[in-house]
């Protein structure tokens, strides 16, 4: 968020703790991109806090009491006050519990990988429309296709991922195998390691996909302790995910540190990943 609205969000998710009874004195930035996550003290209480006409927290509030109800390794909407979406001055603002992360506890790639397959289980026993990660391709090639939204994008970097992106959303979509609902971006800034265990937090990239759309956001590491993996598969999602990333960093309003070096970083792995010549970029 930009720094003016920065501010108006936290006093947001302030006043809405106040008025729940929740006292919040003070404000730690856990996350700060198109969604503010802050800790609250000394409610300790995360609010989440993004702009109305940028969310889908209802569908996020929802998918999170569903999977939690199913013994899914998620964090928790906060038990204090009622589960639901709170707005304010132009924000929506959802209030989940604090889980203090075990600073000397790392998430083994073998527990990741149980971890993700136990979110996948109960992910396949609920119901719920979501996106299809095309969907999200579509974002991604939107935004390469805009040069005022991607201004300093040069044109061979430009045409390497709009080619990029057309060529391994053609593969994904043409694997022909099982498709389910999805966390989208269950990557390790997404995963805590708990005193109760590894849980997922921030569902609002849910969508519908194979599995190795998933996997292929976890350290490659984790790849090998999830049995049934259709590797060709995996590794056209991870390639794709890297693509889809790098377009990201380039969006003139993206707010990640370090973005800029990131996304050309991001080119080069592109352009070393379709230089071996698996994935044919289309003519």
């Amino acid at each position: 968020m930009l720094a003016q609205e920065r501010v108006r969000a936290v006093a947001a998710a302030r006043a809405i703790a106040a008025a729940l009874g929740l006292a919040a004195d003070h404000v730690t930035v856990l996350h700060d991109s198109n969604k503010l996550t802050v800790r609250l003290l000394p409610c300790d209480v995360v609010a989440r806090v993004a702009p109305v006409a940028h969310q889908v927290a209802r569908f996020e509030v929802d998918l999170a009491r569903r999977l939690a109800a199913s013994g899914c390794p998620v964090a928790l909407l906060d038990p204090r006050v009622e589960p639901r979406v709170h707005e304010r001055d132009g924000f929506v603002v959802t209030l989940w519990t604090f889980h203090q992360p075990v600073a000397s506890r790392k998430v083994s790639p073998p527990d990741y990988a149980r971890a993700l397959e136990r979110l996948h289980a109960g992910m396949r026993r609920i119901d719920v429309p979501a996106p299809h990660f095309t969907d999200r391709v579509e974002e991604a090639q939107r935004l390469v296709a805009d040069p005022g939204r991607t201004p300093e994008l040069s044109a061979p970097d430009r045409e390497l991922l709009d080619g990029a992106l057309r060529s391994l959303r053609r593969v994904v979509e043409g694997h022909g195998g099982a498709e389910q609902l999805l966390h989208g971006e269950p990557h390790p800034g997404n995963v805590l390691a708990t005193a109760h265990g590894v849980v997922f937090v921030d569902f609002e990239t849910c969508c519908r996909g194979p599995v190795e759309f998933d996997l292929a956001h976890t350290p490659e590491a984790v790849d090998r302790h999830v049995p049934g993996v259709d590797e060709h598969l995996l590794r056209a999602c991870r390639v794709l995910v890297t693509t889809m990333v790098t377009t990201w960093r380039w969006d003139r309003d993206d707010r990640f540190p370090d973005g800029r070096r990131l996304g050309v970083e991001g080119i080069a792995r592109i352009r070393a990943a379709l230089g071996n010549g698996v994935f044919d970029l289309p003519g």
